[in-house]
C-alpha cells in the first residue's frame, strides 16, 4: 500500500530518500536494539511514501555517536553534503534528537533543505522547512531536543554528586587501592603496596620526583600499572618508573584515605583551527566538590600528603618561589636568596675560566626591561662560609636527634628495599612452580604441548635464578648492614657537627637539604658601604635573625699603602733619603703591602706615586734645575760645568741629585762665560744673515 500526503510531490520522488539512524552510545546499540529496529523500519515507511527500494540511502555509519557535535559523525555530514547538492528529497528520521542534539547543527541543515526543497519526516508527520509554520514545529522540536539533553545531564549529574557527596560513587582507583564490595581497601598483593610505599619512603630522603625515578633506577626496581580493556585488563603490568607516575602519586590525595569528587574539570575551548575541543585541568583544592577525610585506608596521613604537595610547588624553577630544589652546585645558599631591593629570587652565576667563581646575582629589573637594576652581584664565598659558621652554632642543640633520625633512616631504607627484593623473588618463585604445575598435568604423550610448556617452565626457571643472582650482587654493592661500630661513628659524628658538615662525603646537595630543614628564606641587602651585606634570615621556627658579612678587600684595596704608612714616608722625607727612609722604617717593623722588606726602590716609588718632594740640597748649594734658572742654561751645559770641573758638585750616590756649591769668584766667572757666549752666538747670526 503506498501512503500519500500533499506535500510530497513528484519533484522529491525523482531524488533519493535518507534514512539517518543513530544511537548516542555503543551501550545502547548492544543493548537498545528495539530503537534500532524502529529506526531500520523507516525503510519501509520510505517505500510506503513512494520511493523505490534503490533510491533509499541508509546512513547508519553514527551509530555509538553522541549528537551534540557533528565532529565525529561522518554520515551526518555526508547528509548535509547531499542535501546542500540537492540530491536529497526527503529525510527519514526517527526524532529530530537523531539528526542533531545541537541547535547549531539543526538549524543549520532545516536552512539547507528549505533552500534545496527538502522534506523532513519523523513519526509524527511530514515537514516542509520552507513553510513558516513546518519549519517553526521542526524548530521547537530541536530546542525540545536540546533542553531533552540538558535535563537527561543535569539529571544524571546530579545523581552522580550525591552519590559522591556520600562516598559512594566508584571510579577507577589508583595503583594500590581495590574495591572490596562498595568499600576501598589497600591492594592485597604485597608487592604493590611495597612499590607505593617506596615512592613516598624515597621521595622523603631525596626531596624531589627525579630523585625518586633516579633512586628506582639505581635499586633496579620496577613499577607497576594496572591494564583496563584488551585481553590484559585488570592485570598488573610491570615496568620502569617515570616521572609523570611520581607525581600523579604524589599529588593523589587517595594515598592520604581522603575520597575527592571534582579534582578535575572538563570545559569546552576553540582549538586553532577552530574545532571546539573538551580540555581537562586540575582544580585547587578549594574548588573540590566533595572531599571526605578518613574515607579509607591510605599510606600516608594528611599532613605528609600537604607536605609533599608543598615540597613539589617549591621544586619548581619557572616561577618565584622559595626555596628552590637543592642542587649540586657550589652556592650553598642557591635558590634560598632573596633581593631586598625588588623582592625576586637571585640567582647564580659562575664565572672565570672554567666557572670556578660563584656569584649570587639579581638581574630581575634589568630582564623585565626597566633602566636601573638592583646592582646586586656580591660572592658567593664570604656569604657561604658566613652563613655556615652560624649555622653550625644554630643547630648544636639538635645534634644527637638528627644523628638518631639518620640512623633509623638508613636501616628503614634497607630494610624496605630489602622487603621489596624479596617479594619480587616471591613472584617469580611463584610463577615458576606455576610452571611447574602446567607442566606435570599435561599427558606425556602429547609432546607438542608438553614441550611448550617445558620450555615456559626452563624460561620461569631462568628468571627466578636471574633476579637470585641480581639481588645477590645488589645486597654486596648497595645494602650495607649498619653495625653497632658503625653506629658508633654516626654518633661521634653528631658531637662534631662542624666535621660533618666539611667532610669529603658529605656533598653540596647534603647541605643544601640539611639547610632546607632549618631556613625557610634570606633576605640580601647591600649594607651602607660597598663592602658590606646583610642577611634577614627567617628560619622555619618562624624566628629572624640579621647577620652581617663584610667582605674582603678586593686586591687593589689589598696592596694600598694605607695613609698612616704614607704619612710616615712623608714625615721622613724632609730630610732624609730613600735608603736612609728603608733602614729606619725597617727598623721601626714595617713591611711593604705584599709583606716583604722594604727597600729605597719602593720608597721611591711611594714618594712618586704620592707626589712627596726628596730632601733639599744643603744650604749653601744649588741643583741642576736652579743652576740652570740662575744662568740661563740648558740642564745639559750645567752638566758639562760639572763633568770637565768648572763647577764643584758632590752627589751622595750614583744617579743621585748633585749638590753644586757656587762661591762669588765661580758666579763671576759663569756669568761672564754665558754673556761671551750669546754674544758670540748673536755676532755669528748677524753674519750669515
Amino acid at each position: 500500500m503506498t501512503m500519500t500526503t500533499s506535500k510530497i510531490t513528484q519533484h522529491h520522488l525523482m531524488r533519493k530518500a535518507c534514512v539517518y539512524i543513530r544511537q548516542s552510545t555503543p551501550g545502547q546499540v548492544r543493548f537498545n536494539q528495539e530503537s534500532t529496529e524502529r529506526q531500520y523500519n523507516l525503510m519501509n515507511k520510505a517505500q510506503a511514501f513512494g520511493w523505490s527500494q534503490e533510491q533509499i540511502r541508509v546512513l547508519d555509519g553514527d551509530l555509538g555517536q553522541s549528537g551534540s557535535a557533528a565532529a565525529n559523525r561522518t554520515d551526518f555530514k555526508i547528509l548535509v553534503g547531499d542535501v546542500a547538492m540537492g540530491q536529497v528529497g526527503a529525510i527519514f528520521s526517527l526524532e529530530a534528537s537523531r539528526l542533531a542534539r545541537s541547535n547549531q547543527d539543526w538549524h543549520r541543515l532545516l536552512e539547507l533543505c528549505a533552500i534545496t526543497n527538502t522534506l523532513v519526516i519523523d513519526e509524527d508527520g511530514c515537514y516542509n522547512p520552507a513553510d513558516f509554520n513546518d519549519s517553526l514545529v521542526l524548530g521547537m522540536k530541536g530546542a525540545f531536543a536540546q533542553a531533552e539533553l540538558h535535563i537527561i545531564r543535569a539529571r544524571l549529574h546530579g545523581g552522580k554528586l550525591n552519590k559522591a557527596a556520600k562516598g559512594e560513587l566508584h571510579f577507577p582507583l589508583p595503583l594500590g587501592f581495590v574495591f572490596e564490595g562498595d568499600k576501598i581497601v589497600l591492594d592485597p598483593d604485597q608487592e604493590v603496596q611495597g612499590a607505593v610505599r617506596m615512592i613516598f619512603s624515597l621521595f622523603e630522603q631525596t626531596g624531589s620526583a627525579f630523585g625518586v625515578v633516579r633512586r628506582f633506577k639505581e635499586l633496579a626496581l620496577r613499577f607497576p600499572r594496572r591494564a583496563y580493556g584488551g585481553a590484559w585488563d585488570g592485570k598488573l603490568v610491570w615496568g620502569p618508573l617515570i616521572h609523570s607516575r611520581v607525581t600523579s602519586i604524589l599529588l593523589n590525595p587517595s594515598y592520604a584515605g581522603v575520597y575527592v569528587f571534582g579534582r578535575y574539570q572538563s570545559s569546552k575551548e576553540i582549538g586553532p583551527a577552530g574545532e571546539i575541543a573538551i580540555r581537562s585541568r586540575r582544580t585547587p583544592q578549594e574548588a573540590w566538590r566533595v572531599m571526605i577525610r578518613d574515607h579509607h585506608q591510605g599510606y600516608i596521613d594528611w599532613d605528609q600528603f600537604t607536605a609533599n604537595g608543598a615540597r613539589l610547588s617549591a621544586n619548581r624553577t619557572n616561577a618565584d618561589v622559595l626555596p628552590g630544589p637543592a642542587r649540586e652546585g657550589l652556592c650553598l645558599l642557591q635558590g634560598m636568596l632573596v633581593c631586598g631591593v625588588c623582592a625576586r629570587r637571585v640567582s647564580v652565576r659562575y664565572k672565570g675560566n672554567g666557572g670556578v667563581y660563584p656569584m649570587y646575582q639579581c638581574g630581575s629589573r634589568r630582564r623585565d626591561g626597566l633602566a636601573e637594576s638592583c646592582n646586586l652581584n656580591l660572592p658567593a664565598g664570604p656569604i657561604d662560609s658566613a652563613f655556615a659558621e652560624r649555622l653550625a652554632g644554630a643547630i648544636t642543640p639538635l645534634r644527637l636527634e638528627l644523628a638518631l633520625a639518620a640512623l633509623n633512616t638508613l636501616e628503614e631504607r634497607d630494610r624496605a628495599i630489602g622487603a621489596q627484593w624479596r617479594m619480587r623473588i616471591e613472584r617469580a618463585q611463584y610463577e615458576a612452580d606455576l610452571a611447574e604445575r602446567r607442566y606435570d598435568t599435561v599427558d606425556p604423550n602429547n609432546r607438542l604441548i608438553a614441550a611448550t610448556l617445558e620450555q615456559r617452565w626452563n624460561e620461569a626457571l631462568q628468571r627466578l635464578r636471574d633476579l637470585e643472582a641480581e639481588l645477590t650482587n645488589f645486597e654486596q654493592q648497595a645494602m650495607r648492614a649498619v653495625t653497632a661500630d658503625q653506629k658508633r661513628q654516626i654518633l661521634q659524628l653528631a658531637e662534631d657537627f662542624p666535621r660533618l658538615w666539611g667532610a669529603p662525603t658529605t656533598t653540596s646537595k647534603d647541605r643544601k637539604r640539611i639547610l632546607r630543614l632549618l631556613v625557610r628564606d634570606i633576605t640580601v641587602v647591600k649594607g651602607p658601604g660597598q663592602r658590606v651585606v646583610s642577611l634577614q634570615v627567617r628560619w622555619q621556627g618562624g624566628e629572624t635573625e640579621t647577620i652581617t658579612v663584610a667582605f674582603p678587600p678586593n686586591r687593589a684595596d689589598a696592596v694600598r699603602y694605607p695613609e698612616e704608612f704614607v704619612d710616615r714616608i712623608r714625615a721622613l722625607a724632609v730630610v732624609h733619603h730613600d735608603d736612609e727612609i728603608a733602614s729606619l722604617m725597617i727598623a721601626e717593623g714595617c713591611k711593604s703591602s705584599t709583606g716583604k722588606d722594604l727597600t729605597p726602590k719602593m720608597i721611591g716609588w711611594i714618594r712618586c706615586k704620592h707626589r712627596i718632594q726628596a730632601p733639599k740640597p744643603p744650604s749653601g748649594t744649588l741643583t741642576v734645575c736652579q743652576a740652570s734658572e740662575r744662568y740661563g742654561v740648558t740642564s745639559g751645559v750645567v752638566y758639562y760645568w760639572i763633568e770637565h770641573g768648572v763647577v764643584r758638585a758632590q752627589q751622595r750616590k750614583r744617579n743621585r741629585p748633585y749638590a753644586i756649591t757656587v762661591d762669588d769668584a765661580t758666579d763671576y766667572r759663569l756669568r761672564d762665560w754665558v754673556a761671551k757666549s750669546n754674544h758670540l752666538t748673536s755676532t755669528s747670526q748677524t753674519q750669515t744673515a
